[in-house]
């Protein structure tokens, strides 16, 4: 897919040199067609790593996409340059009188505060009310998710006894779904949290419509109001190294860190992991673009409600 972006983002280097076709803005100004409206409100400290990341998996259709990168106004990030933010991304109180064909809410290290505890919660409620009538279709992603589904449906989310870190099994439970389209009857994604959401609640909500679970995380892609919410659990976006990186900086910090489920070979740390997850990851992300978002969302965006 022709992604479009600030021609000297970083991250944009990084996409091209894998071969995926990305657009600056120039480029975009000469094709007679409107891109689909895209944000991404960026909550992961690295930013850089979570942009290449996304901007990957979101390059798998022919649609041109205008990519919004967002950060939260109220908190000030202590991995990520200033200059950076004010220069690829805007605050939710500048985007907020703007209409989104897709948002995207993307995870974030905060398993060890109440939801009430995050220093940004009160802007965070006010982007997912947002959401609600200014956005076709949001994709909430893994703390994304968990914040998403307390936020609208009042699910609460527990303490899990030994962090969920690896890469899980899946089955898919409604394989007719569009979202689902194009998965096997079992599939891998990554997951790396804390916390979950309290199982029985989803299953018993009859607003939420639990596609895929795992038999270890739990109900893992779930969607509400036929895909105007839709919930993952885990990090389909997720790279070959990025568990690696992430068990590695905490064995920098302590000796008892598990080795990641499923994801070495032979589960050795010393092997390259095993890329398990990526055929998967792009066939959920080119179905929610299509399905969810361009099929969906009217021609004239400013008529989304």
């Amino acid at each position: 897919m022709p992604i479009r972006v600030k021609g000297d983002l970083p991250a944009k280097a990084v996409i091209e040199s894998e071969n995926i076709f990305i657009m600056d803005e120039t480029r975009a100004l000469s094709q007679d067609i409107r891109p689909l409206e895209i944000a991404i409100l960026n909550l992961m400290p690295i930013k850089h790593d979570t942009e290449i990341q996304l901007l990957r998996v979101l390059s798998n259709t022919p649609l041109q996409v205008n990519v919004t990168f967002v950060h939260i106004g109220s908190h000030i990030s202590k991995n990520t340059p200033a200059s950076h933010l004010n220069q690829f991304y805007q605050t939710f109180e500048e985007i907020k009188h703007n209409k989104y064909d897709g948002f995207i809410v993307t995870g974030a290290p905060l398993d060890d505060f109440a939801f009430e505890e995050v220093d940004y919660w009160e802007e965070m409620k006010e982007i997912m009310e947002f959401t609600k009538k200014n956005v076709t279709s949001t994709l909430n992603l893994c703390w994304g998710a968990l914040a998403g589904l307390y936020y609208h449906y009042g699910i609460p989310v527990r303490r899990i006894k030994e962090k969920r870190f690896g890469i899980f099994e899946h089955e898919v439970l409604h394989r007719k779904v569009p979202l689902m389209r194009g998965f096997d009857d079992e599939f891998l994604m990554p997951h790396s949290r804390h916390i979950e959401s309290v199982f029985e609640d989803i299953w018993s909500n009859k607003e939420l419509n639990v596609l895929a679970e795992s038999k270890v995380a739990g109900p893992s892609i779930i969607m509400a109001e036929e895909g105007k919410q839709i919930f993952i659990m885990g990090h389909p976006e997720y790279d070959r190294m990025t568990l690696d990186a992430e068990y590695r900086r905490d064995l920098g910090k302590r000796s008892d860190v598990p080795v990641p489920y499923n994801y070495y070979k032979e589960d050795n740390p010393d092997n390259l992991p095993l890329l398990t997850w990526r055929a998967h990851s792009n066939a959920l992300y080119s179905n929610w673009l299509n399905y969810y978002v361009y099929q969906i969302t009217p021609y004239d965006i400013e008529s989304i409600d």
